[in-house]
């Protein structure tokens, strides 16, 4: 599949009147096609299923690079799959994009077919600790956006709970950074993690919290 198809594809899906909304509601100067994320989701599944992996990873490339809203969304599904071999392309196509994140949908649609990768590797751990002290916020958020799955289990093994207090230790660096997402960020992340890990996530905050803003403080602490 050309790049030109697959553009096409997603032209055939926009609603009418829906990409100025898309605009206002995002804010950010970038072309958007008007096409609803379910019709995204139905068409990304059938080039999954179509395409190989290297097909896949050569499409993703070129949608992320047109900047077109839709277009990056569909180049990240295109690659959100658990059981992805031989899967370093897709690690490192993913790893590229993160200097170019400036906003939430598109980051976090990233940064799921990211967790993807770091779960089936977890070494990969060692790059993302490097965008926890980067310069541009959207790159130190993802830091913990994309290490998500580490608040899940109920029951982690030895290696998942020192990955788990690795990246409680980056979140602990965040809480004086004044930003709203990030803030917003390392909150998800508690309150994700208190869900399965209640007693870490009570200690974050009583050794931590005082430094999070207040709204931040009172996400954390939903479910506790």
């Amino acid at each position: 599949m050309t790049l030109d198809e697959a553009l096409a594809e997603l032209r055939a899906a926009a609603e009418p009147g829906r990409a100025e909304q898309m605009a206002a509601y995002h804010k950010l100067d970038r072309p958007y096609l008007g096409v609803p994320n379910p019709a995204t989701n139905d068409i990304t599944t059938a080039w999954r299923h179509s395409l190989s992996v290297p097909d896949r990873v050569t499409l993703a490339r070129d949608l992320w690079s047109t900047n077109i809203f839709e277009a990056r969304l569909a180049a990240a599904k295109l690659l959100t799959q658990a059981r992805i071999r031989p899967d370093g392309a897709v690690w490192d196509l993913i790893q590229s994009w993160v200097p170019d994140f400036d906003s939430w949908a598109i980051a976090d649609h990233a940064c799921m077919a990211g967790q993807r990768r770091l779960s089936a590797d977890p070494s990969r751990l060692d790059t993302v600790e490097t965008w926890t002290t980067s310069p541009q916020m959207w790159t130190r958020r993802a830091a913990l956006v994309i290490t998500l799955p580490w608040t899940k289990s109920n029951h982690p093994s030895a290696a998942e709970s020192a990955a788990r207090d690795r990246i409680l230790g980056w979140a602990a660096a965040y809480v004086d950074d004044p930003d709203w997402f990030i803030q917003k960020a390392v909150a998800w992340w508690l309150r994700d993690l208190s869900k399965h890990d209640p007693d870490r996530a009570r200690a974050f905050l009583e050794a931590e919290g005082q430094n999070l803003k207040p709204f931040a403080r009172r996400e954390a602490s939903r479910y506790l």
